[in-house]
């Protein structure tokens, strides 16, 4: 482990950020990071319960709220969307706070509930029922279902028809459990109850669910001495009301309390938490006393209850007939450790057993197998989530490596020492973000290899693996670029290409785009291949273009065949291999391509990016031989050639019926068919690489064609995408970075960025909406939203309320179209 960056507040003389007591935070799997600090105002001597959203990419970028709870926020939830943020107080409050126009950096509270004057202990989403299990010992398939599989797991809660119901569940104080239901018309349904009859103290609890739909709930009232509670939980909703049932299941006594030699060694049980929400069968317990600390791992299991031998007599019990009971087992315990400050459990759902240990500790290298440990010495460690034995550990600045016990001794009577109290793992468990006793945020790099010597083919196999997870579940993969190094970034695009085109056709599609934007982040890291981002986004943006477009054609008939006009396009121009565009033209039915006047005129932005880029392509093809230039890729990819020419026909049919939405090109001659005359040069282009497994390349006809094109029609600047002003490609050199909330950092150019400036425009120059294709000015008016992941920029209020605009701004008004969150921009970027 190392650290990648550090990121503090800054420190003014009237207020300041202190962490507040509990600290929390939370991890979304579209990496977004929440935690809480108090805001001190010394003038005013009160104190604000803050709540801090930042994107791991900008962490400076930290989107800060006054929370409005009255009192200390105990626990911070992420839903399973990583786009709704659940925040609970120490008097009962809960609110549910959601993207405002789905920025990142801004959040409004929409609905909540309360159990009036109870502080909550616990809090969790209800679950969806959607799970997906890794088996890592199937990393070599081919077939993603084998690596990645559906599990059968029931919602919480179901609509009519099977829809999971969302809401959240909270566990209080005083031994309550509330659950609050999300109607589809916006109402909160509440209701609350107690755990069991006899209500007592709840200091610590957690919250996970089961494969049946039930909701199990662990509590301790924070003394080792007495049982850890496990409570079953049934939700329903009769009558318009949510109804809660509750069960008592079996209880457990802490190992180390039941040792004579530790029996009062351990008091207090400081942290009580199941290994995963869905994985009610196992639970991590962790009791200390003021300097010391102990682990404990427990597992639920059916044993056989025995029959006394006077029974089996009468009645020989056999097989399935013996009768079973639940009883929680001890896996594993630690050895005295220095006081643990905070857990951070892995999200990565690898369903292993106690019976799964030997295999586990086979593959003890995988990331998503470890848990990590914080101590109030400042040093943090990963250890085994069943064996709790080590795998990694990394010293913080405060903490003592341990080679001098004197030193130890010294530093731990000098103060108090700087260690984390809050933590959190990414979703692939190879990021850990820290908040320490000062408010600052530490984000630590989890090696793929577990701190051990593993061959480079192993390494690339765990990211690999890990890109291949986030691909079919749609999580962002910011975590795992912190560990590509430019010399993995051929191998590893080369690996996924592979690994995708083993997939069936189906899967193919769904994944299409998610691919294309992950090569473009991995591509972007590597100076050798940082003109195929270019090419990777505008891929990204023809498919955009090539879907929304051919949606928009509609059958002149209803009773017409399956095919919609958009696919039997698709297949004619496919079949016709003609150079001239009218002949090809002919075959089509262009009734189905009628359009209203307005709607064409809307999407000439659209339909002139289509031409400027075929004319770009073409003009540079003399000079395919130098890969550094953007563009490059496409001159030998069939399938966007093949695109690129069925929206040519599309608009030469829309030209028809209105000239001024055509690509306006500049020529030397008036009476020149510009349009006729790229068609049959990309035409030629096409056939030399339509079939993958037999490119051919182009003759000198066609390149001494191409040649001439400047000299007959002016070629066109493509306005590539600006730099991305994150924080990934400063890391690659493994040095730390030191930041600050709300302050930009001035950072040295890195040199994969300097390789952007061929591609970015100058300062001063008119800025462009990279989505909608509009000029926007040197110094733009209108309020902007960037992409934080691929930098893209477009406006935030849509200027035109045409239908098919609109149906274009749909596809990103969530996301990116490389699937990356959107941010607001400044009034005057730059």
């Amino acid at each position: 482990m190392d650290l990648a960056y550090v990121c503090e507040w800054e420190k003014k003389p009237k207020s300041n950020h202190c962490p507040s007591i509990p600290l929390v935070c939370a991890w979304s799997c579209r990496n977004l990071i929440a935690f809480t600090t108090d805001l001190k105002n010394e003038e005013e001597k009160d104190l604000t319960h803050m709540v801090h959203i930042i994107d791991t990419e900008h962490p400076w970028d930290v989107y800060s709220v006054n929370s409005g709870h009255a009192e200390v926020i105990t626990c911070l939830e992420w839903d399973q969307s990583g786009s709704r943020l659940l925040s609970a107080d120490a008097d009962g409050h809960i609110k549910c706070w959601s993207m405002t126009d789905h920025l990142a950096n801004s959040w409004e509270n929409t609905v909540g509930s309360m159990v009036e004057g109870d502080p909550v202990v616990a809090l969790s989403w209800l679950h969806n029922g959607v799970k997906l299990a890794l088996h890592v010992e199937k990393s070599g398939a081919s077939n993603f279902g084998e690596k990645f599989s559906r599990v059968k797991f029931s919602p919480s809660l179901t609509l009519f028809g099977g829809k999971p119901m969302e809401g959240w569940i909270a566990v209080t104080i005083s031994g309550l459990v509330t659950v609050s239901l999300l109607k589809p018309n916006g109402q909160v349904l509440t209701s609350t109850e107690s755990l069991c009859r006899l209500r007592c103290r709840v200091a610590l609890a957690d919250v996970a669910f089961t494969g049946g739909g039930n909701i199990v709930v662990a509590t301790s009232d924070g003394s080792s001495t007495s049982p850890v509670q496990f409570y079953k939980v049934c939700v329903s909703v009769v009558n318009e009301k949510c109804k809660i049932d509750t069960e008592i299941l079996p209880s457990l006594f802490m190992r180390c309390t039941t040792d004579p030699a530790r029996k009062d060694k351990y008091p207090a049980i400081t942290h009580l938490k199941f290994l995963a929400r869905d994985m009610s069968e196992q639970v991590l317990l962790c009791a200390s006393n003021q300097n010391s600390s102990i682990v404990e791992c427990w597992s639920l299991r059916k044993e056989g209850l025995p029959v006394n031998n006077i029974f089996q007599q009468i009645s020989p019990v056999v097989g399935d007939k013996q009768p079973m009971i639940l009883k929680w087992r001890i896996l594993s315990a630690t050895n005295d450790l220095d006081r643990v400050s905070a857990v951070a459990l892995p999200k990565l759902p690898i369903s292993l057993t106690n019976t799964d240990l030997k295999v586990a500790n086979d593959t003890k290298f995988f990331p998503g197998l470890g848990l990590a440990l914080a101590f109030h010495d400042g040093s943090v460690h990963i250890v085994h989530r069943l064996s709790l034995q080590m795998m990694a550990v990394f010293y913080g600045s405060s903490s003592q490596r341990p080679v001098d016990e004197q030193t130890i001794k010294r530093q731990r009577t000098a103060g108090p020492l700087v260690h984390f109290k809050a933590m959190q793992l990414s979703w692939t468990s190879l990021a850990l973000a820290g908040i320490d006793s000062h408010g600052k945020l530490s984000m630590l790099r989890i090696s793929p290899s577990m701190g051990h010597v593993l061959d480079m083919n192993m390494s690339l196999r765990h990211l690999l693996f890990l890109l291949e997870y986030c691909m079919v579940t749609g999580y962002d993969w910011w975590d795992i670029l912190l560990h590509v190094q430019p010399n993995m970034v051929q191998n590893l695009v080369e690996k996924l290409h592979e690994e995708y085109m083993r997939q069936n056709a189906a899967l193919q599609q769904v994944l299409s785009t998610r691919i294309v934007a992950m090569k473009a982040s991995l591509c972007k890291l590597s100076s050798s291949t940082i003109a195929r981002v270019c090419d990777y986004h505008a891929k990204l943006f023809l498919i955009a273009i090539s879907c929304t477009l051919k949606s928009l054609l509609r059958p002149h008939f209803l009773n017409t065949p399956d095919k919609s006009p958009g696919d039997r396009l698709t297949e004619i121009c496919s079949k016709i291999t003609d150079i001239d565009i009218d002949k090809v033209m002919i075959n089509l039915k262009t009734e189905e391509f009628v359009l209203e006047m307005t709607t064409l005129q809307s999407l000439q932005q659209l339909i002139q990016w289509v031409g400027d880029f075929v004319l770009y392509l073409l003009a540079s093809l003399p000079n395919q031989g130098s890969p550094v230039r953007p563009g490059h890729s496409f001159l030998r990819d069939g399938a966007s050639l093949g695109m690129f020419r069925e929206l040519m026909v599309v608009i030469r049919i829309w030209g028809l019926l209105k000239p001024s939405c055509l690509p306006v090109y500049t020529a030397t001659s008036d009476t020149q068919d510009s349009m006729s005359l790229l068609f049959r040069l990309l035409t030629k282009l096409w056939l030399c690489c339509r079939e993958e497994n037999h490119i051919t390349e182009p003759d000198d006809t066609l390149i001494d064609e191409c040649c001439l094109l400047p000299s007959q029609l002016l070629i066109p600047n493509i306005d590539w995408l600006p730099i991305n002003d994150g924080i990934i490609s400063k890391l690659q050199n493994k040095q730390l970075v030191r930041l600050q909330f709300g302050k930009a950092p001035g950072l040295v150019g890195h040199t994969v960025s300097s390789q952007f400036d061929a591609f970015v425009r100058a300062p001063g120059q008119p800025k462009i909406d990279h989505l909608r294709r509009l000029h926007l000015g040197a110094y733009p008016t209108e309020e902007c939203k960037s992409c934080t992941r691929c930098g893209c920029v477009t406006m935030l209020k849509s200027p035109n309320k045409v239908t098919a605009v609109k149906q274009w701004e749909q596809r990103w008004i969530k996301n990116c179209l490389c699937g990356g969150l959107w941010r607001r921009m400044p009034l005057s970027y730059s």
